[in-house]
């Protein structure tokens, strides 16, 4: 029974994971998981600690090699970066996209490059912490003679020694051109940004190398949202997905970029899949908002666990309060329960008083926005959606799964919940002629909607929300 190794790098946990191949199902064992939380740097600012990760992630290779796995695989969150020296070491910190560096960098951006022009080249949407903001906030200096590596890339070149560019992580970047998915000549040649910087690109299935034991490193879907969007267990097109964890992706997945303005000004970002698609979709802060506040709960020693949080907020009133997830005050790490109640007098609303409040407060107005952006992306791209598929750690969310279905006024289909790594192991076999087809997925939970979706389209219009 062939074994593949997936490391699955999120930015609270990090796993690996065994995946056998029989069949053509994949079954995953989770042979090591770790945290991967940013760290606060000397002097100010976030940074991921890479070499804990990085011993986290040979101690869990080790664990693995009776398997005698075929290859490896690694996938993470996107956009942060690791610089190589001449020397082949790493120059500095991973700074976490969560850090504060990158105010005002997209307004110095405009002097040479403007929105639209930036949106046609690259079909991104903006966000304060993509890469080329990142870039720009470096000391120019420290860019010379030097190579970027993703997250992904930068852990598998310390397995093999190789460096690279996967395509989909790289798609992140707003360095890559949509349409043709080469680096971008005009934006380097427009920005202080050095072309020597970016390393060459390799599609998903590439082999990098050989790792721990002569292993092959390959190069899977790296962006762990395509990962997971390779895992998605739809028949046909006429599907959305919203890949929920931290963040919520929301979107479709499409032949070609979608590069209007329209899609620009409802701030749609067009990246790189598999096989040459196109992952249309919106980042929403997603359940960023609850597990902060519950960090924060336990802080102020209220002894409380989630399901019996997301069980008190069901008996809470409906449409109390509801918030724009993607409101800037909800990025950086906080007092998120104060943050949301704020909000919610800001705009003249009821204040939640307890956790299970704001609890139904966040899981509302996740729903309401992961409809906002899957109403919007079916209009921009011309394509009618029959059912949701909701994969991730939110599809174990039983309340967010049915709030979604009840907001969207389609079927959900929540699961399976590890799809970042059952992408990541897919990509590999498919690599290996293990199997030819994306993976059998575990029996899915359904979510049907309740009702009319008038109250939730009335709800997302207080705070902005189409």
């Amino acid at each position: 029974m062939p074994a593949f190794v997936a490391v699955d790098l999120g930015a609270t946990s990090g796993r690996v994971m065994l995946g056998d191949v029989r069949g053509g199902e994949i079954t995953l064992t989770e042979v090591r998981r770790f945290p991967t939380g940013p760290r606060e740097r000397p002097g100010g600012g976030l940074r991921w600690d890479v070499d804990e990760m990085y011993g986290e992630i040979l101690a869990g290779l080790r664990d693995t090699a009776d398997a005698h796995p075929v290859s490896i695989g690694i996938d993470s969150w996107a956009v942060d970066y690791g610089l190589i020296g001449p020397d082949g070491t790493l120059d500095g910190d991973v700074r976490c996209y969560r850090d504060p560096r990158t105010a005002g960098m997209a307004q110095r951006l405009r002097e040479s490059v403007d929105d639209a022009t930036l949106y046609r080249i690259t079909g991104l949407q903006y966000l304060p912490f993509n890469t080329i903001y990142q870039l720009l906030a470096e000391p120019p200096d420290r860019l010379v003679d030097k190579t970027m590596l993703l997250l992904p890339d930068l852990i598998g070149y310390w397995l093999t020694g190789e460096q690279g560019a996967e395509v989909t992580n790289a798609s992140t970047t707003a360095l890559l051109d949509a349409t043709t998915r080469q680096w971008s000549a005009e934006l380097l040649e427009r920005t202080p940004i050095p072309g020597t910087l970016l390393p060459p690109l390799r599609l998903p299935g590439t082999r990098i190398g050989e790792g721990p034991g002569g292993t092959p490193v390959v190069a899977v879907a790296s962006h762990d949202t395509a990962s997971a969007v390779a895992a998605v267990p739809a028949s046909g097109e006429r599907f959305g997905y919203i890949s929920c964890g931290t963040w919520s992706l929301v979107g479709l997945e499409l032949p070609s970029p979608v590069l209007t303005e329209a899609a620009r000004e409802a701030n749609f970002t067009n990246e790189a899949g598999i096989d040459g698609t196109v992952r249309f979709l919106r980042n929403t802060m997603g359940l960023w908002l609850l597990s902060e506040s519950m960090r924060v709960w336990r802080e102020q020693g209220l002894d409380m666990r989630l399901s019996d949080v997301l069980a008190q907020a069901m008996a809470e009133p409906a449409f109390r309060s509801i918030v724009d997830p993607d409101s800037p005050e909800f990025l950086p790490p906080g007092d998120m329960p104060a943050r949301i109640a704020a909000a919610c007098a800001g705009s003249g609303q009821p204040v939640p008083q307890s956790p299970p409040a704001v609890a139904r407060t966040i899981l509302e107005s996740l729903a309401v926005a992961h409809a906002a952006s899957l109403r919007t992306a079916s209009r921009l791209s011309g394509r009618e959606l029959e059912v949701v598929h909701l994969v991730g750690g939110g599809a174990l969310n039983e309340p967010l799964c049915q709030f979604t279905a009840d907001a969207c006024g389609l079927p959900v289909l929540a699961g399976p919940v590890e799809a970042s790594a059952l992408g990541n192991v897919f990509v590999q076999a498919r690599a290996a002629g293990v199997v030819a087809d994306a993976p059998v997925a575990a029996p899915l939970a359904r979510y049907e909607p309740r009702g009319g979706t008038a109250a939730w389209e009335s709800a997302a219009r207080r705070v902005g929300l189409r």
